[in-house]
């Protein structure tokens, strides 16, 4: 019955995420040769490409985040049973980009196709995959309820599901309970997420694996990220925010500003969440009247600028790998779900975050027991939290030290993960 008014009111709610798909397809960078696979749309060269991973897993990450964790797990998976084949989908052109670039062997990579039955039965009819594996929060009911119609079996890894999350679930139980019961397996982080699920539906099979992200490993020989093409040569101290949003970039900028006249070397690198608000965040700075380039529209600076503003996609390693302390973004600025705090700690740099994170609050948590991060409760006590680890370099590389010991303390969810997938495709 769930999937009965779903069904109905799904082409209404489609009307209005056409203008933001269209939007996002022509601003944001990315692969985008195959979008037409989103709506369950083959070119017959793929139909036949795809007919080679006939029994393969198909695993669906939504966007860059997502997928390099998919990709990772894929590794592991793959080099516990070489057997395997792996198809590896995307919801976004970024993610699809990245996936295109650096999918593992025996791996093909597609675009998920959007939630209506047609598309959803196209897809599973090029693909026949022996099992679905979603990663995270994607609980699409048609593509969950149909693969698990033909007898396939569906499971979601690295689960969570944040308080908010769970009180708007358990507010449609009568719909979410019975569509989380149709996975053979949900595989969440922690104890928490185990609660919040269970309360949703007390019937679904859920299990506690870890956080799949704890088992990340920074790429070897990262390429060097070129600042001094923008800043000029010397020894620079370079600020880098990552994944910022709306209003944390100017909240940077400002704190910048003020930091930048007690600490002549110190340069900033903006990298925003979306690579297309560049042109809004370049109207900022020269508001604020800060020499600045983009990346995304010179090869260099002549002469050497202040600020960074690296409009790009897929290169947030390499340019977080040349930072000597890392902002983390929404969260600050009065955002406070957080970003994936594992990536620059993998990288043994200094983390500056706000102090919620409702997204990524276990990772957090994990941190702040160590004493591995800097937090940040008012936005106010950015520029105090900053200087003192500007002036102090032996801060600075201890923390970022205690961070990469803590995260790699947590890791081998992987592996238990793919044990219970592997349980799940023997049954």
């Amino acid at each position: 019955m769930f999937r009965f008014f779903y069904n109905l009111f799904l082409p209404l709610g489609f009307l209005f995420f056409i203008p933001g798909l269209y939007l996002k397809y022509r601003n944001r960078g990315g692969w985008k040769d195959t979008f037409g696979e989103r709506f369950g749309h083959f070119k017959p060269e793929r139909v036949r490409e795809l007919a080679e991973y006939h029994g393969a897993v198909w695993v669906h990450a939504v966007s860059v985040g997502e997928t390099v964790v998919a990709m990772s797990m894929i590794r592991t998976w793959h080099q516990m049973h070489p057997e395997r084949k792996f198809i590896l989908s995307t919801t976004t052109t970024t993610g699809q980009e990245l996936a295109r670039k650096q999918a593992p062997p025996s791996t093909a990579v597609i675009f998920c196709p959007i939630d209506f039955l047609w598309m959803v039965r196209r897809t599973l009819n090029v693909l026949k995959p022996a099992m679905l594996v979603i990663f995270e929060t994607e609980i699409w009911p048609n593509m969950v309820a149909e693969t698990r119609k033909r007898g396939i079996p569906v499971a979601l890894v690295n689960g969570r599901m944040s308080d908010h999350s769970a009180r708007g679930y358990r507010r449609a139980r009568l719909f979410f309970g019975p569509l989380l019961k149709m996975f053979n397996l949900i595989s969440v982080q922690t104890q928490a997420d185990f609660d919040r699920y269970k309360s949703v539906s007390p019937e679904a099979n859920v299990v506690v694996s870890g956080n799949l992200k704890f088992d990340q490993k920074a790429p070897e020989n990262l390429p060097e990220p070129e600042y001094e093409r923008y800043f000029g040569p010397g020894r620079h101290l370079i600020l880098l925010a990552a994944s910022t949003h709306p209003g944390e970039e100017e909240l940077i900028a400002e704190t910048f500003k003020k930091l930048k006249d007690e600490v002549p070397e110190l340069k900033l690198v903006l990298v925003p969440r979306h690579a297309e608000r560049g042109g809004d965040i370049a109207e900022m700075l020269k508001s604020h009247l800060l020499d600045f380039a983009r990346r995304s529209r010179q090869a260099e600076a002549d002469p050497p600028v202040d600020v960074l503003l690296a409009d790009t996609t897929g290169e947030m390693l390499k340019l977080m790998n040349g930072a000597d302390i890392v902002i983390m973004g929404k969260s600050l600025a009065g955002h406070d779900e957080g970003h994936n705090l594992i990536e620059p700690a993998l990288l043994d740099k200094p983390i500056v975050t706000g102090h919620v994170l409702r997204n990524f609050r276990f990772i957090l948590n994990v941190l702040l027991q160590e004493n591995a991060v800097a937090t940040v409760t008012h936005d106010s006590e950015l520029e105090e939290q900053l200087r003192k680890l500007l002036v102090n370099k032996e801060l600075r590389e201890e923390l970022g030290k205690r961070a990469g010991r803590t995260i790699r303390k947590h890791a081998g969810a992987t592996e238990r993960t793919v044990n219970e997938l592997e349980s799940l495709l023997k049954k």
